[in-house]
């Protein structure tokens, strides 16, 4: 039964912090073993990823047969309708547009000592995305997690695809070139994560690992992190709703189910301040899950994660509890929306307005579907090019410029007992001064 509380009744701190702190998945404890797949995978490099791949994935390869050909791709874009296609075009370039204009700005100037500062953003050389395989269908990861990667200017764009005996979708593949993807391996798991890390023999390694999968793929991620960078440890999926009653019900009971579909241990939350539309949108939930093709896994959702909350002023309560839950979706569903969101810091992303369905974020919106979970959109952001891209800092002094500067250098080398950083200074100001 779906938790309801109110922010007027005696408890409700008490019950609001323990939703807070609740674990809603059990994580696999898969440590030992996926330390011991990348070790092998680091030691044999092709043969191992092999091994795995026959082992968990029912796929005998080799090394020639790891890489999907062009031709494989060439047969898969058959294998999509024109509708399709048209529509992972749309969803490509709304993406692409999005995220080129949100690239960062070199910057250089002189300071009043003289002395010029400034970055300068670079792509890394490669980058590699993981995206789920097998009956698993999500050629928005692929385009979400590479089109920002092309956007940053990403030379070389590797895709591991795991394909359980032997079957690949081919609308990944089709989105994987859309994306600019120029190499796409068939093996998954940690064996996968472990193959663009530290590279084999076939595949060399790249400089960044985003995107999506299970327990194994998410170990091997945090394992790698040092070596490799990563775009997060995911969680379940998460949607926040606030909603005043001049919405429909059944909308509203839609978005919070758009989630709750994802896995049983998605959480969808409403916060409104009437509790006649709250009961109204909760028999909704009831009449859509009857419909729904995936109710089985909604309903799981629902039923153990789901929550409403019940407030007497949206305006002044609602921008608290969000910052409080940190979600990773938010919609915004009331008049003053675009005023609800400055009171607000802590979200993944947030949807404005009645029109406006956290779903249309998933797909062809243009910002990014790969966002912080797990309440850490207080310190995180969702995917985008400066993932793929490092900051240079540049410092250029003059003669003059480090006369005016140095001495505080040496001043405060010499407190920290670093005579060589000192002198290091000190000889180019003596050398100056000589002349």
């Amino acid at each position: 039964m779906v938790k309801k509380l109110k922010t007027y009744r005696v408890g409700f701190e008490q019950d609001f912090a323990a939703l807070l702190s609740a674990r809603r998945s059990v994580e696999e404890d898969v440590a030992d073993t996926v330390r011991t797949i990348l070790k092998d995978v680091r030691s044999r490099g092709d043969a191992a990823v092999i091994d795995y791949t026959a082992r968990f994935d029912r796929l005998r390869l080799t090394p020639e047969s790891m890489r999907i050909s062009a031709a494989e791709i060439k047969v898969a874009r058959k294998g999509v309708t024109a509708e399709t296609y048209e529509a992972l075009k749309l969803a490509a370039q709304r993406i692409e547009t999005f995220h080129k204009r949100h690239l960062p700005k070199n910057d250089s100037y002189t300071d009043e000592a003289g002395v010029t500062l400034g970055t300068r953003w670079r792509p890394v050389q490669a980058a590699g995305i993981y995206v789920p395989g097998g009956k698993a269908v999500y050629p928005s990861s692929v385009l979400m997690n590479a089109i920002p990667a092309r956007a940053a200017g990403v030379e070389r764009l590797v895709m591991a695809v795991p394909a359980p005996d032997g079957y690949l979708n081919p609308l990944v593949l089709v989105a994987a070139e859309l994306a600019g993807i120029t190499e796409i391996y068939r093996i998954g798991g940690a064996q996968a994560i472990g193959a663009l890390a530290f590279g084999t023999e076939t595949i060399p390694p790249v400089d960044v690992i985003t995107g999506p999968g299970n327990a194994y793929v998410a170990a091997a991620k945090r394992e790698v992190f040092g070596q490799v960078g990563i775009d997060m440890i995911a969680g379940p999926s998460e949607i926040l709703v606030v909603a005043d009653n001049r919405n429909d019900p059944r909308w509203i009971a839609m978005d919070l189910l758009s989630q709750a579909e994802h896995d049983e241990v998605a959480q969808s939350i409403l916060i409104t301040d009437d509790e006649a539309f709250a009961e109204a949108t909760c028999m909704a939930v009831e009449d859509h899950l009857a419909t729904l093709p995936r109710a089985n896994i909604a309903r799981k959702s629902w039923d153990n994660h789901g929550v409403v909350l019940l407030v007497r002023d949206l305006m002044k309560e609602a921008p608290t509890l969000v910052d409080r839950l940190a979600p990773e979706h938010l919609e915004l569903a009331v008049d003053s929306a675009r005023d609800m969101a400055e009171k607000i810091s802590h979200a993944g992303s947030i949807f404005l307005g009645r029109y406006t369905p956290e779903a249309i974020g998933d797909y062809v919106a243009g910002p990014n579907h790969v966002l912080p979970t797990d309440r850490t959109a207080r310190f995180a952001s969702g995917l985008s090019a400066l993932n793929f891209m490092k900051r240079n800092t540049m410092i250029e002094c003059s003669a003059g410029s480090l006369a005016r500067i140095g001495p505080a250098a040496m001043t405060l080398a010499r407190e920290e007992g670093l005579e060589a950083h000192e002198r290091s200074i000190g000889i180019r100001l003596k050398g100056t001064q000589e002349e």
